[in-house]
This record gives structure tokens, sequence and C-alpha cells, in this order.
């Protein structure tokens, strides 16, 4: 038996996961892709590709169906004998608060989290734009009962952060769909962790440090790292030998939780009271809004050591 079938045997799932993200953007998703499948303490159920911006990013056409693309490239390296299903989430945001938009992803948020057939709990973990969760739980508010809900975005919160230099006005990921975060935020109850802007900032890795612990782990670290040289070059190299995968925290928070007591507990969080979004993509006090857990500070090393022990013990496999 080798080293890393004896991990897999001495660690049972004990969480469900569905992953949301829009892997044809930012690699920092593929990261979170391969991180997340390879983390024995939860079971993927299903994989969601998500749009971005019209135009894309960086020359990528921007489509759920080109994220899908990506994602089953990414797992296409990693051999699995079971890989969870891939599935094409919207083209398009919301366009008012009471309208989803149907797609293959949000009906299979629904399918999954309306199960009666199994206590364990469901993360719906996203690195993107709300649209396809928004989607979801317009299609089935009884969704919010019965899921977790961990997204990385938004603005930072005032007086817990400052925004960091030049900043974008409305913050990447809720910039994709607005009304789909007005739903999350302003109407539904679902059960909501948030990393917003200051906190996944935090999940720096270095060019040389990813060349040195990923390059070298077989096809799916080669694929990884080109993703990132990728963009390094199409910015003109303007980006510097740091990069954020800002992602990747989705891993930390649900696979890595405390043995006992489980929970994120190497992280710390203050819990607020729900805020609403304007339509300008900005925080408005809400005084009964429900209260939600907002992370500060990540165990950045946990979460990247992890990761990289994993690659190595995937490439010792093969």
């Amino acid at each position: 038996m080798d080293n890393s079938v004896a991990v897999k045997n001495a660690v049972a799932p004990r969480a469900r996961v569905i992953i949301d993200n829009d892997f044809g953007g930012d690699p920092d998703g593929l990261f979170q892709l391969v991180h997340q499948v390879l983390s024995p303490s939860v079971e993927v159920k299903a994989i969601i590709g998500s749009h971005l911006y019209k135009g894309g990013f960086y020359n990528s056409p921007g489509t759920a169906a080109y994220a899908c693309e990506q994602a089953k490239e990414v797992l296409k390296t990693l051999g699995l004998k079971d890989a969870p299903p891939v599935y094409n989430g919207a083209e398009t945001g919301l366009t008012d608060l009471k309208t989803p938009v149907s797609s293959e992803g949000a009906n299979a948020i629904v399918r999954e989290a309306m199960r009666d057939d199994t206590k364990m709990p469901l993360y719906v973990v996203c690195g993107a734009g709300l649209t396809n969760i928004a989607s979801a739980y317009l299609m089935e508010p009884k969704i919010a009962e019965k899921i977790k809900l961990i997204w990385i975005g938004g603005p930072e919160y005032g007086g817990l952060a400052i925004p960091p230099p030049h900043y974008q006005n409305i913050e990447y990921n809720l910039g994709i769909d607005v009304k789909a975060g007005q739903v999350i935020f302003n109407i539904s109850n679902i059960s909501f962790w948030q990393v917003p802007r200051n906190a996944y900032r935090q999940a720096l890795v270095s060019y040389y440090e990813l060349l040195h612990r990923v390059g070298d782990k077989g096809e799916t670290g080669k694929l990884l790292v080109e993703r990132i040289e990728r963009i390094l070059i199409q910015s003109n190299r303007t980006l510097g030998e740091a990069y954020v995968l800002g992602d990747s925290p989705l891993v930390l928070l649900t696979a890595l939780q405390s043995g006992w007591e489980a929970d994120p507990s190497s992280c710390k969080y203050v819990i607020v009271q729900a805020p609403k979004i304007n339509d300008a993509g900005q925080y408005m006090t809400n005084h009964e809004g429900r209260n939600i857990r907002v992370y500060t500070d990540l165990d950045i090393r946990l979460m990247l050591e992890d990761f990289y022990a994993k690659m190595a013990f995937l490439h010792l496999g093969k």
C-alpha cells in the first residue's frame, strides 16, 4: 500500500461540497478545484462552471461553457476513477431579484440540497459571481435551511480593514452579478460565511514557490503553473512575482477544519449583521440582517502546505 492510499484510508468524508467557480478566468479557481478534489475529508458532489464579465479575463471568452472546459481539462490530469460531474452554470446574470436564471448548475444545487437520504453537511463554495446560488435559492427557497454558503467576494467592511491601493469600486466577484449579491445578502436567509477582499488577498504565493513546489508535480502541477505563467506574460509582466490564490480559502474553511468541535479553528472571523447591497455594489447598514461570519485572518501556512503535500502524494502515487 502506497502512502497516498494509506492517508485516504485514515480519513473519511464528513461533509459534502458543491464547487461553483469561474474556471475560465483567474487560474486561482483551478488551484482550488484540484486542492478540493484531493481532500478526502470532503466529498465533492458537483462542479459548476460560472460566467465572467463580458469580454472575459485576459482574452478568455468568460463563458460558463468555457469554464467547464477548463475544469474538465484539469480533472483529466488527475486521473480520477470517479470524477465529480461538471455542470454549466448560467451564461448571464440575474435581470431582477425575483427571476432565477435556469441552468444545469442551479438545478444541481437544488437537487443535492433537497436530498433526504443523508445528514452529511452540505457546503456550497463559490469563488465567482453568485448567479447560480441565487438562482437556486429563487427556484427553491427551502435550500436555505440545508446548506452553508462560503463565498470569496465583497469589499472590505468599515472598521475591519481598508481597501487596497487603486481598488475597484465594486469588488470583482460581486461585480459579476450585483443582483445575485442582493438576493443572497438582502433577501435570502442562507447560512453564510464570507471571505471579503481584505481576507482573500492574504493568500499570496510566490511564482518561484510554485515553480519549486508545484511545477514538477506531474501533468497537473505543470498545467497549474503554466496557467499562472500565461497570466503573468499576458499582463506584460507587470504583476510582479507574487500571486493571490484567492479561491483556495474555500478548501481551508471546509476540508481543513479541526477534528473535534469541527470548525476552521486556526482562522479568525467576526459576526456581523448581513448588510444590504445597493445597486452600486456597496454595503448599506441593515439592522434586520441575519448574522453572518466575515473572515478577517486566514491560516495561509496550513492551506498552502496542505496543498503542496497533496500534490506531492498525487505525484508519488502515479
